[in-house]
């Protein structure tokens, strides 16, 4: 698990073929890298992966061919910027919220506004994603904890503040560039405890209606 709250923004440095999937390095900053140990998991641009090899200043990982084709991992190429947060332990503080790192869809960067220091982001996405989002809600977009702003029809907006901009490098996304997103887990727990079938997994999605809403209990 993981809190949303980006440690360091690390480098690709190389990106080598391994099987069906990838092997990637990553360059970032020597205390990060030593704090690391084989085996462990981090947040890649919110995606978790699993150390495989570090040295002084890199480490590395294996990206599946399902990772690579569900992540914007495939798109990435050296010299290009990273997210990077290493997993929760018990009894740290959950300043964002809880991440899982496990990447529920693409989205498109479609707009960008300054709003005096802060900037206004908006995203597009897959329409089946866009029931588990709510305004003011939770949302880890390449593995950053934002809150959603407004939503819209076919996606949703993130105001970041400047101290969010010192950190990350969201708002320096080309426009219509892709990202990762990973809509808050509440929602599909919710879903699953109700007995409905879920958005993400691609099978029909049933609508809650008055009358399940009185089975539930919730009405009389």
């Amino acid at each position: 698990m993981f809190t949303g709250l980006v440690e360091e923004r690390g480098r690709l440095s190389r990106v080598t073929p391994k099987g069906p999937g990838m092997s990637l390095i990553i360059e970032a900053s020597r205390p990060f890298v030593h704090s690391l140990t084989l085996g462990e998991s981090v947040a890649v641009d919110g995606a978790c992966m699993t150390v495989t090899h570090a040295t002084e200043t890199c480490f590395s990982f294996d990206a599946s061919a399902e990772s690579m084709s569900r992540t914007t991992l495939g798109k990435r190429r050296a010299g290009d910027e990273l997210h990077l947060e290493r997993a929760l332990r018990l009894g740290d503080r959950v300043g964002g919220h809880l991440v899982s790192g496990h990447i529920d869809g693409i989205g498109t960067l479609t707009q960008r506004t300054k709003v005096g220091e802060a900037v206004l982001l908006q995203f597009a996405i897959a329409s089946p994603l866009l029931p588990y989002l709510i305004e003011k809600g939770s949302i880890a977009i390449d593995g950053i904890s934002l809150t959603i702003n407004e939503l819209f029809d076919d996606g949703f907006s993130v105001m970041l503040i400047p101290h969010t901009q010192s950190v990350v490098h969201l708002h320096d996304k080309p426009l219509h560039g892709d990202v990762n997103i990973e809509v808050d887990q509440i929602g599909k727990y919710v879903e699953r405890l109700l007995g409905l079938s879920g958005e993400i997994t691609g099978t029909k999605r049933s609508k809650i209606t008055m009358t399940r809403l009185r089975e539930l209990g919730y009405l009389t």
